[in-house]
């Protein structure tokens, strides 16, 4: 087979005529497909580290959550500790108290029952020596005495 070397040249100059063309616009969109994926990328890139930033601050906030649930429980307990710790003080107070109360009430019911042991000796001296009269009708404590 013999080929015509002048039509092959003609075919090869007119291919080299039409495919700069088809080369260049080929070389366009891949550069705009390039342009558009390294934007994407960037795009894509920003929205991760702005995910990553809220996921971070999320976490952040959380934690200081968890602390203060755990400090508001803590000051809690010892609010309790020291509310007991002042009850039973007062209890003790208070209990001090009242024994100290009952025994100057003990020491009051002793006089008061000395004070009638003495005039009830006074008044028996007496009609001792007078002429007797009928007697009186028991009284209940803390009624007057009648003379």
């Amino acid at each position: 087979m013999v080929v015509d070397q002048g039509a092959v040249l003609d075919l090869v100059d007119q291919i080299r005529v039409a495919m700069p063309e088809e080369v260049r616009q080929a070389q366009r969109i891949t550069g705009e497909a390039g342009r558009i994926v390294e934007h994407a990328r960037e795009e894509g890139d920003a929205i991760i580290a702005r995910a990553q930033e809220q996921a971070a601050q999320m976490l952040e906030e959380r934690e200081l959550v968890r602390l203060a649930q755990q400090r508001a429980g803590e000051i809690l307990e010892q609010a309790n500790r020291e509310a007991g710790d002042v009850r039973h003080g007062a209890d003790e107070y208070a209990t001090g108290v009242l024994i100290r109360l009952e025994g100057e009430v003990t020491k009051a019911l002793t006089s008061i029952k000395r004070g009638i042991e003495m005039l009830d000796q006074r008044r028996g001296s007496e009609t001792a020596d007078a002429v007797p009269i009928q007697p009186e009708p028991e009284r209940a404590v803390g009624t007057p005495i009648s003379g």
